[in-house]
C-alpha cells in the first residue's frame, strides 16, 4: 500500500448472501481452476453510503460509484494487516443501491455501496465462516484514498489547506461536515474486532498524524530526539509545521469538549 499517510478507513457491516450461477461466473474470473458452489462461501458487505456519518463526513454519490469500480478484485484481510497469510476472501462484485424511500440529511436519495465477497470453504476458513454466519464477524473496515475533504461551511479542501471550522459544530445554524470527493484508490476490506476508531467511523489523516487525545500529541510528549538541534533546516521546517498542525488538533479537541 503506497503512502498510507492519506489512507482512510470506514466501518461497514457484513451479512449473508445466497450464491447464484452469475456469482460463480464472476468468482471464477479470479481463480486458476474453476470452482463450484460447494467450494465457496459468499457474503456481502454494506461498505458505505451518502449519509453524513457519526464523524460528520459524507461521500458524494459519484465517490460511491468510483469506489464501486475500484473495489472489484480487491482482497479481504484481517485487522488491516497487509500480509499474504492474512488474506481470507476477495471482492468479486460491487453494486451501488439507491433506496428511493429514504432521503439523506442533505436531501439526496439514500444510496449505499455494497460489495460481494467470496472465500474458500477450507479447513482453515471453517471458523471464520461459522463466525460470519453466527453474526460474530460482522464489523468490517474499508481502506481508501480520497483526494478531497471539502468543508460544508466554507468550501475549503482540507486535504490542501486547513480551515477554521470543526466538523460536527454548527455555524449560524449550519452543520459543518466534510465531503469525501475524488476517491482515486481503494486498498482492502478488513475484518476488525471493532471499527478502526473508538467511535467507529473514519481514521482522518488529512496530511498530518492522527490525534487521539491532546496528551498523545502534546508538546510535552515530543521525544528528545525530535528537538531541532543538529537537524537540517528542511527537517526543522517540517517539524515546525507538524507541531503547528498538532496544536490546531488539540485546539479542535478542547473546543469540541467545551461546547
Amino acid at each position: 500500500m503506497e503512502n498510507n499517510e492519506f489512507v482512510l478507513n470506514k466501518s461497514a457491516q457484513v451479512s449473508n448472501l445466497e450464491i447464484s450461477d452469475s456469482d460463480m461466473n464472476k468468482i471464477n474470473k479470479y481463480t486458476l481452476e474453476k470452482l463450484s458452489k460447494d467450494e465457496v462461501f459468499v457474503f456481502k458487505v454494506a461498505m458505505c453510503d451518502n449519509e453524513i456519518d457519526r464523524d460528520y463526513e459524507v461521500f458524494t454519490i459519484k465517490a460511491l460509484n468510483d469506489m464501486a469500480k475500484l473495489f472489484v478484485g480487491k482482497t479481504v484481510i484481517k485487522d488491516h494487516t497487509a500480509r499474504a497469510d492474512n488474506q481470507v476472501a476477495r471482492i468479486y462484485a460491487t453494486e451501488v443501491v439507491a433506496d428511493t424511500t429514504k432521503t439523506t440529511q442533505r436531501g439526496e436519495v439514500y444510496t449505499q455501496l455494497v460489495a460481494h465477497c467470496y472465500m474458500l470453504k477450507t479447513e482453515s476458513n471453517k471458523d471464520i465462516i461459522a463466525e460470519i454466519k453466527g453474526g460474530i464477524k460482522k464489523e468490517v473496515s474499508v481502506g481508501f484514498r480520497s483526494e478531497k475533504a471539502v468543508c460544508s461551511i466554507c468550501g475549503t479542501d482540507n486535504r490542501k489547506k486547513w480551515c477554521d471550522h470543526y466538523n460536527g459544530k454548527k455555524y449560524e445554524g449550519k452543520l459543518c461536515y466534510f465531503t469525501m470527493e475524488d476517491v482515486t484508490d481503494t486498498y482492502e476490506l478488513s475484518f476488525v474486532a471493532v471499527p478502526a476508531q473508538p467511535k467507529a467511523g473514519t481514521v482522518k489523516n488529512y496530511g498530518v498524524e492522527k490525534c487521539e487525545t491532546p496528551e498523545e500529541n502534546s508538546v510535552e510528549n515530543v521525544k528528545p530526539e525530535e528537538n531541532n538541534e543538529n537537524v537540517p533546516e528542511t527537517e526543522n521546517k517540517a517539524l515546525e509545521e507538524s507541531m503547528n498542525l498538532r496544536m490546531r488538533l488539540v485546539d479542535s479537541f478542547l473546543n469540541a469538549n467545551k461546547n
